[in-house]
C-alpha cells in the first residue's frame, strides 16, 4: 500500500512538473516579439534556392524562412534580440548574392 501512495505521490509531482514546464514556455514565447523583413534577392535556379534555404535558416534567431524563387524574395521571421536585419542581409551577401529589402527596392514614397 504505501509502495503504490508513494508511486502516486512521484506521479503527480512529475505530472505537476511537466505542465508548469510547458506553461513558463508558453509564456517566455509570448514576451519574444519576433520580427519580420523580406528581401529581393537576385537568384534565378533551384540550386539558387536551396543555398540559401540551407545556410539563412541555420542563422542565429532565425525562426522561418520562406524562399520564393518566381518573385526572387527571401522572407525571414526572426527574433530581433538574437540578430538583426542588417546581419541577416549581410548573411545572404555573403552567400554570393545582391539583395535589398523589398520595400526599398520598391522605391516606395510616402503619400503627403
Amino acid at each position: 500500500m504505501k509502495a503504490i501512495r508513494l508511486f502516486l505521490f512521484l506521479f503527480m509531482g512529475f505530472t505537476l512538473c511537466l505542465v508548469s514546464g510547458a506553461q513558463e514556455k508558453k509564456e517566455k514565447a509570448k514576451k519574444e516579439k519576433n520580427e519580420k523583413v523580406t528581401f529581393t534577392v537576385d537568384m534565378y535556379c533551384e540550386n539558387c534556392k536551396a543555398k540559401i534555404e540551407k545556410n539563412i535558416s541555420w542563422e542565429k534567431g532565425v525562426k522561418d524562412l520562406t524562399v520564393n524563387l518566381e518573385k526572387k524574395t527571401v522572407t525571414i521571421v526572426y527574433n530581433p534580440q538574437k540578430t538583426t536585419e542588417k546581419k541577416l542581409k549581410k548573411a545572404i551577401e555573403k552567400l554570393g548574392y545582391t539583395c535589398e529589402r523589398e520595400d526599398s527596392a520598391l522605391n516606395i514614397t510616402p503619400q503627403r
